[in-house]
């Protein structure tokens, strides 16, 4: 079974904060949004770095939208298939629930960070917040771990250690 971490939240909860404090804390896994799994295969496709692509995106964007749209036209799950294929991975932008039940029917390891409206606004500003990639897990309640960062870096650190004790146990490490 591929060990996969799947990190969801609303706008500047700190998905990619505990990610990286995650990736930090496990340096055998690697971060892999969705949008990155398109990435990857551009790049494999047209002999690119992934750096390469995330430094020029502008120029790639048509070809991104094209290969984006040529794996969904094959499966809808194509993308999200292709990453449950990888081991050892974070997906720090998954946001709706077909998404999370796709990953958890693959085993994967569920955080949802939670943290509220006025600490996530300190954070950036909060844009399309009643868009369904925000709100459509408000009510989903199969996380297996639920992290509140509502205060310092120093305490979301102490929430990962606690969802990599969780981990460990769930993967049988």
């Amino acid at each position: 079974m591929n060990k996969i971490i799947v990190i969801s939240g609303k706008q500047y909860c700190g998905k990619d904060t505990l990610a990286k404090i995650l990736l930090q804390k496990m340096p055998d896994f690697k971060r892999i949004g969705i949008g990155d799994a398109i990435k990857l295969e551009f790049g494999k496709r047209n002999g690119l770095t992934f750096e390469e692509i995330e430094s020029k995106k502008h120029l790639f964007r048509a070809g991104l939208i094209e290969l984006g749209n040529e794996g969904r036209a094959q499966d809808s799950d194509f993308w999200l298939k292709n990453l449950a294929n990888m081991n050892n991975i974070i997906v720090p932008d998954v946001r709706v629930e077909h998404e999370v039940d796709f990953f958890k029917s693959k085993g994967a390891f569920l955080v949802r960070v939670e943290s509220s409206y006025e600490n996530r606004s300190k954070r950036g500003v909060i844009v399309s917040a009643d868009d369904d990639t925000e709100t459509a897990l408000d009510n989903y309640s199969n996380w297996n771990i639920l992290v509140e960062n509502n205060s310092d870096y120093e305490a979301l650190v102490e929430e990962a250690d606690k969802v990599i004790k969780l981990f460990s146990a769930f993967v049988g490490l």
